[in-house]
């Protein structure tokens, strides 16, 4: 990713403070984003705090006033309370018509706009959690409408903490959570599970976890800069040793369905979730 220009940053507003914020933010500064042309609407005083002192943005209790004036809104709060926070900001949104990038997972682009109430450009983004590392890898989708500058605008968000990849349809983002959003907890899962299955044989727990996680490290360098992933397994699997033994055994429990069937439940529930929020219950009147 090269260097962005201070014209591409101006005044970017993140609306939420949290974990995935700080590490776009920390991206965006990292490639020469003024600290000054960033603000954040975050309630919670001690993380505005670390905000001013990490990264020099503007921050501020008030969203309205961190949205004022920004070419860009990042939605980054919890699902169940974007609803609240964009209908509160309808008005300014109506009036600036800034391009909104939600990271707020399983929000459709129509529900966010139903609560927006704004003819305004929408963009969706998922992010995974290594993009703390700046190893991330961003998925996007566009809304009808978004212009040419506005995609360059939220992919400049996306590489900003890693990877950055346009969708074909907003439908594929369900598939992004199951696959890239959730995808290292199954990486680590295995990882723990290697480690247990050797202090089951002997192993000291300590070097145990050191091998795995140490292999768990050096296989995604690998993956990310070697020939490729079928390649790659390949030249571990020597025909006759201990590789090919352990993955026959693998693929005999019916490994490749396991991981078909985790998938495609993670799809669904991505879905379901999508359509709880997009129909949220209603209180009860008294």
């Amino acid at each position: 990713m090269t260097r962005m220009q201070q014209s591409e940053a101006a005044r970017i507003a993140f609306i939420g403070g949290g974990n995935m914020a700080r590490a776009l933010i920390a991206g965006l500064t990292g490639h020469g984003v003024p600290g000054e042309c960033i603000s954040v609407g975050e309630p919670d005083p001690q993380a505005r705090s670390a905000l001013q002192r990490d990264w020099g943005v503007r921050t501020s209790s008030d969203n309205s006033e961190a949205v004022r004036g920004a070419a860009l809104v990042v939605l980054a709060v919890k699902p169940q309370q974007a609803a609240q926070v964009l209908s509160a900001l309808r008005p300014l949104l109506h009036e600036s018509r800034p391009l909104l990038l939600s990271i707020a997972a399983g929000l459709r682009i129509a529900d966010l706009g139903n609560a927006c109430g704004s003819d305004i450009g929408i963009v969706r983004a998922m992010p995974n959690r290594p993009a703390l590392l700046g190893a991330g890898i961003t998925a996007l989708f566009a809304a009808p409408g978004v212009t040419a500058p506005q995609r360059r605008q939220a992919e400049l968000i996306g590489q900003a903490s890693g990877r950055a990849v346009w969708l074909r349809s907003e439908s594929e983002l369900d598939i992004v959570t199951a696959l890239s959003g959730a995808g290292p907890a199954y990486f680590f899962l295995l990882a723990e599970q290697l480690a247990r299955a050797a202090e089951g044989l002997g192993m000291e727990r300590d070097t145990a976890l050191l091998l795995a996680r140490a292999t768990l490290h050096g296989a995604g360098m690998l993956a990310n800069e070697g020939a490729g992933l079928v390649e790659e397994r390949a030249a571990v699997t020597s025909k006759g040793g201990t590789t090919e033994a352990a993955i026959r055994i693998l693929e005999q429990g019916g490994f490749g369905q396991l991981v078909a069937a985790a998938l495609h439940a993670g799809v669904a529930r991505s879905a379901e979730l999508a359509n709880i929020l997009g129909n949220p219950p209603q209180p009860e009147r008294k």
